[in-house]
């Protein structure tokens, strides 16, 4: 579905980043830089923890500016994936792994929004061996530490935010 450069986002994710992007360079980026030359006009710069604290949220900030513009752009965008038992990203998926059931999303930390879901990425190796696999397949995939760790696919539905 995406490339190596690419990462899949339903366009409801993709309008919630961009307003993120367009907050974050609008209003706050000018909140920040007023907050800045407020606490500058306050005197010594050594020991003002109001002018420090926000010269590191403008850091912050313009560190999740840039993140967000590389992501939206190599971000492609698509609608929800069919209901149809196939793992793909944008799917809740149900596993027991190691014997353990777990239920997580399929796809990306930005996709996710403020659910508090677990996430696997289709780089993880876990998501990288149940992806295009089906409820009901069970199937063994080697963990970073060189183990060999048994999955079996219970449900997957798409995500809804």
């Amino acid at each position: 579905m995406a490339t190596e450069s690419e990462v899949w986002l339903t366009q409801e994710a993709y309008d919630r980043l961009a307003a993120e992007l367009e907050h974050r360079t609008g209003p706050l980026r000018a909140e920040i830089v007023e907050r800045i030359e407020q606490a500058r006009s306050e005197g010594d710069l050594k020991e003002n923890g109001g002018y420090h604290a926000a010269r590191e949220e403008q850091g912050k900030n313009e560190g999740r500016v840039v993140y967000l513009k590389q992501f939206l752009e190599h971000a492609e965008v698509g609608e929800s994936p069919a209901d149809d038992g196939v793992i793909e990203p944008g799917m809740v998926v149900e596993a027991k792994i190691n014997g353990n059931t777990t239920t997580f999303l399929f796809g990306t930390r930005e996709l996710a929004g403020d659910s508090d879901l677990d996430v696997f990425s289709e780089k993880s190796a876990l998501g990288a061996a149940i992806h295009g696999k089906s409820v009901g397949e069970k199937l063994a995939y080697t963990a970073p530490n060189g183990k060999e760790i048994p999955v079996e696919i219970v449900s997957a539905h798409p995500f809804k935010a």
